[in-house]
């Protein structure tokens, strides 16, 4: 394998690339305010002030959209989180801090927005959500975590790995984000949380494509090294909201109806990055490279086939459903 870079060697190397996609980025991201996404005739007051407090009957979601609202919001709300594992693997000097701050703040606006509207419309039960974000945030969470295995056997180089497995996996995270929140605002069946999950989703679109373009350097510099970094990611990949309350039973639920799911995870966020980055048609990988290949080859081979798996399985489960509905309905 060649020689692995050093973190430092790493920040040096892609800084002028870090700076070019900041500037690309501030030119093109458009500013907005969360408090023109919400719909704030319909709020009034709870029973601390002498309104009425939350009612399940209050909420217009269904079990999907609250299930998927509540998932990426709390995925939202453990920024501090996010914020720290970047700001330890980047740089606070130069463009990386630059980036590193503007993304926190931008990040900020989609959990101020998304709580606002939830709150406002009694979409969800506040007292609820507010006691998940306690126990999420509470717990953190580390994205390096979920690819430790291979990093693990590494140990002598486990920090200097730390900038690609971070760009790696956001890249990845940022683009499942996006899914996730456009699919929860057609969910919703209301075109004020579309619109606004509309724009949170672009922005994580641009967040991507920052973090994406960082990566598609690092194999330009150290191929071998970032592979093995995506081939992590991509093996042991986790939605941040891992540990959040209830995130297995959302998780399927929102798998089941199609917010987030297999076939989307595996043709619309992990196959068009890996195209971008011509992973499978670069010819400059050494041989501990080619075997890195071979090994995320291997992985796709099988999640496809675990796609279809699951696939049968949903499509079983809405079957049975439906059946059930007519028979209670005649």
């Amino acid at each position: 394998m060649a020689r692995l870079l050093t973190q430092l060697e790493l920040l040096k190397e892609l800084e002028p690339v870090a700076e070019e996609n900041v500037n690309r980025h501030l030119k093109i991201a458009k500013d907005w305010n969360p408090h023109d996404y919400v719909p704030w005739d319909e709020g009034r007051n709870f029973a601390a002030l002498g309104g009425v407090d939350y009612d399940p009957e209050q909420s217009e979601l269904s079990d999907v959209a609250k299930a998927a609202m509540i998932t990426n919001l709390l995925t939202e709300d453990n920024l501090p989180s996010y914020h720290r594992v970047i700001a330890d693997n980047f740089s606070m000097d130069s463009a990386w801090g630059h980036w590193v701050g503007r993304w926190t703040a931008e990040e900020n606006r989609h959990g101020i927005v998304m709580r606002d509207y939830l709150v406002v419309t009694r979409g969800v039960d506040p007292v609820a959500l507010e006691e998940a974000r306690m126990i999420h945030m509470t717990n953190g969470y580390d994205p390096m975590l979920a690819a430790a295995g291979r990093v693990d056997e590494l140990e002598e180089h486990a920090d200097d790995l730390g900038l690609l497995h971070s760009v790696a996996y956001v890249t990845f995270q940022e683009l499942a984000t996006r899914v996730s929140h456009r699919n929860t605002g057609k969910a919703c069946n209301d075109p004020v949380a579309d619109k606004m999950l509309q724009r949170i989703a672009a922005d994580e679109n641009l967040h991507m494509i920052f973090y994406r373009n960082i990566c598609g350097a690092g194999f330009d510099i150290a191929p071998d090294q970032t592979l093995r970094a995506v081939t992590d990611i991509v093996t042991n990949f986790q939605m941040p909201g891992a540990g959040m309350p209830n995130f297995r039973r959302h998780g399927v639920l929102m798998a089941k109806h199609g917010i987030y799911d297999l076939r989307q995870h595996l043709e619309e966020v992990v196959m068009p990055v890996l195209r971008k980055w011509k992973v499978f048609e670069r010819d400059d990988f050494t041989s501990e490279g080619e075997k890195t290949r071979e090994e995320l080859a291997a992985f796709l081979e099988q999640l496809e086939k675990d796609t279809i798996r699951f696939e049968e399985m949903r499509d079983r489960s809405l079957a049975r459903e439906a059946k059930k509905r007519e028979q209670q309905a005649s």
